[in-house]
């Protein structure tokens, strides 16, 4: 491992379920979506799509427009305790935070800019709205188009730019960028992917827990 002193530091954070307490993408299309979209969700979990085109094949089910869309995530988001706490310990510390998620960019910032966020990087699905539907596209780092490991792509050109990578996450898709991380923060089937692989992370319900775990590793 290498030591925190000699190296800068990224927070690379999930969203949907990590930074919120329910996934927003899932109200979204609970709420919206012209289909079922479940049926690609068990598909995605079953392993037989990649994240990336389950999440482009059901936010096309969805034509609502971006109006109606802000309205609802800004009535129905609940953000996980420590939110605030947790920004505030890394500009203190001086670590650079970002957000990278499998959900929209789109709601993503609407959620923050509620919150009175406006600082913070934000990688996520680009979306454009249209009469068929919510066209979600993933840009990699190297400004190329995914299909899957939209967040490995993000943490690997992290590490390759020389920073200790700290991983927060809740989802299986946070798994295979904290295979690779520094440290790992983890809640929800991710901890028990993690407890059952082996694999070390820190468990956390709030992100106030987050943030005292930081103050153990330096």
């Amino acid at each position: 491992m290498r030591p925190a002193g000699e190296v800068k530091t990224l927070v690379q954070c999930d969203f949907d379920g990590t930074i919120t307490e329910e996934d927003v993408s899932f109200l979204i299309l609970d709420a919206f979506a012209n289909g079922d979209w479940r049926q690609l969700l068990n598909e995605y979990k079953g392993g037989r799509i990649s994240v990336g085109s389950f999440n482009t094949r059901a936010f096309m089910m969805v034509k609502e427009n971006k109006g109606t869309i802000e309205k609802f995530v800004k009535e129905k988001t609940k953000i996980r305790d420590g939110f605030r706490e947790l920004l505030s310990y890394c500009r203190r510390k001086g670590f650079r935070f970002v957000i990278v998620s499998n959900g929209l960019e789109y709601y993503i910032k609407t959620i923050l800019e509620t919150l009175g966020i406006d600082d913070i990087e934000v990688f996520a699905a680009r979306a454009r709205f249209g009469s068929n539907g919510i066209k979600a596209r993933y840009i990699g780092p190297d400004n190329t188009e995914l299909d899957d490991d939209f967040k490995e792509a993000y943490i690997r050109h992290f590490l390759k730019s020389g920073y200790r990578i700290i991983y927060i996450g809740n989802g299986v898709s946070d798994i295979s960028s904290a295979r690779i991380a520094d440290h790992v923060f983890a809640t929800g089937p991710m901890l028990a992917h993690c407890r059952q692989a082996n694999l070390n992370c820190i468990p956390f319900s709030s992100l106030s827990d987050v943030v005292n775990g930081l103050e153990l590793l330096d």
